[in-house]
């Protein structure tokens, strides 16, 4: 009841305060350019890290990416810069 009550409260701030919802609610910000770029901040973590597969841990589950010949351009404790042909990113909600 209580994290139900502290998520609806911060919905409720970052609409009202016109804050963006990645901030405030810790939700990752995922940009993508075309199929060849994909940048995630707000990550909690590598799980798996193929040439076809990428998995990161979210702070509420985790996001797969699929495709092809995948290199990590950049790497940081929250952020992450991949490159190569992205097929599928799919949110896994735990």
């Amino acid at each position: 009841m209580a994290k139900n009550w502290r998520n609806y409260m911060k919905s409720w701030i970052t609409t009202k305060m016109e804050l963006p919802a990645d901030v405030m609610m810790d939700l990752p910000r995922i940009t993508m350019i075309g199929q060849l770029h994909i940048y995630i901040e707000n990550h909690r973590g590598l799980l798996t890290f193929t040439d076809k597969e990428v998995r990161l841990l979210l702070k509420q589950g985790q996001l797969l990416i699929k495709g092809e010949a995948f290199v990590i351009k950049t790497i940081l404790p929250e952020e992450i810069l991949l490159e190569g042909k992205i097929s599928h990113v799919l949110y896994i909600d735990n």
